[in-house]
């Protein structure tokens, strides 16, 4: 049963299903990350655009947490002792 709200079509609230739906869209690789864009830009739906926007954020701030940690384990040597021990265990 679909509810109906007195709310401009802008303003129409997002169902449950709706950002599961969104979720698994934005998740595809390529095609994801097209319309992640898209939405965060151009989606006529307030609520759309606002969740495109904070997965697209989500996405930013997972690869500067990806870039600190390799940066800090390069300069740590960790990538070093990472292929040593994989030398050693390939054997």
């Amino acid at each position: 049963m679909k509810k109906t709200y007195n709310v401009p079509a802008e303003l129409t609230p997002i169902s449950m299903w709706g950002y599961f739906g969104y979720s698994i869209l934005f998740n595809i690789p390529v095609v994801g990350f097209i319309f992640l864009i898209i939405f965060a830009i151009g989606a006529k739906n307030v609520n759309k655009k606002n969740f495109a926007r904070s997965y697209f954020c989500g996405i930013i701030l997972a690869l500067i947490i990806i870039g600190i940690a390799a940066l800090i384990s390069g300069a740590t040597g960790g990538f070093a002792a990472l292929a040593s021990f994989i030398q050693q265990n390939i054997k």
